[in-house]
């Protein structure tokens, strides 16, 4: 099955390619690094605006990187005979490579996971970087559309449902017993309290309690969560109040 990269790769070799010298593969691989470069740069710029920890120069990084890698595996070994090299084996090494990286982004937090979507972005630019670095231009910038639609219009989408169950986590001295501080808090405004879970954490200095409960309201109508976790705080007099639901 041939196609249209393919194409357009063997218009250029039939173009470019005189007196034996490969001028067609050296514009494909300036062609691969400019491209990634500004695809990958969409979604780190995204991520950037965002203020996370991996941004545009991490997912700039990570996809030239593999694109690189990718021309490498195609090109890098003149030495050897076509038939005799496998190209997708530095490819799959890049896979397990960036899934290092984007643990990395990952963090833990009083109880709440933050970068796990960060993290999948770096899996994908990784994936447009080998996609371009293997002259799946078409390709790369059909993933790179669909992952900008991903992070901008179902963002929007994810925050108007989690506002009808907004899931906190309430940390406080554990002199303070925050629970029915909650409890009493959601049945004056008319919230329900589900699936509430607390633990110690802390140092043998100073121990905190930190509460985590899911909160719906009882006509199901979407809940103020940033008025609620002002509220919260200050009833409580919390270290912390956060919304797990937030990427």
């Amino acid at each position: 099955m041939t196609t249209i990269d393919q194409k357009i790769i063997e218009i250029l070799r039939n173009a470019l390619d005189k007196n034996g010298w490969p001028w067609s593969n050296l514009l494909l691989s300036v062609l691969a690094i400019v491209l990634c470069v500004l695809l990958c740069g969409f979604v780190g710029f995204e991520r950037e605006k965002r203020g996370r920890s991996a941004g545009l120069r991490t997912h700039l990084l990570v996809g030239v990187g593999s694109c690189v890698i990718m021309i490498i595996s195609i090109y890098g070994f003149p030495g050897i005979q076509d038939g005799h090299r496998d190209v997708a084996r530095l490819a799959a090494g890049v896979l397990a490579g960036v899934g290092f990286l984007g643990a990395g982004a990952i963090i833990h937090d009083n109880g709440s996971i933050k970068g796990l979507t960060t993290a999948g972005t770096i899996w994908l630019v990784m994936a447009i970087g080998l996609a371009c670095g293997s002259f799946n231009f078409l390709l790369a910038i059909l993933v790179t559309m669909v992952v900008m639609i991903v992070l901008t219009t179902f963002r929007k989408i994810e925050h108007k449902v989690n506002k009808h169950s907004p899931i906190l986590t309430i940390t406080t001295d554990a002199s303070v017993a925050a629970l029915p501080i909650v409890l009493e808090y959601a049945k004056k405004n008319k919230l329900l309290v589900a699936d509430v879970s607390s633990e110690l954490i802390g140092d043998s200095k100073k121990t905190l309690v930190q509460t985590t409960f899911k909160l719906t309201s009882e006509n199901n109508a979407e809940i103020d969560v940033s008025k609620v976790e002002e509220e919260l705080n200050k009833l409580t007099k919390a270290i912390s109040v956060q919304n797990l639901n937030r990427h």
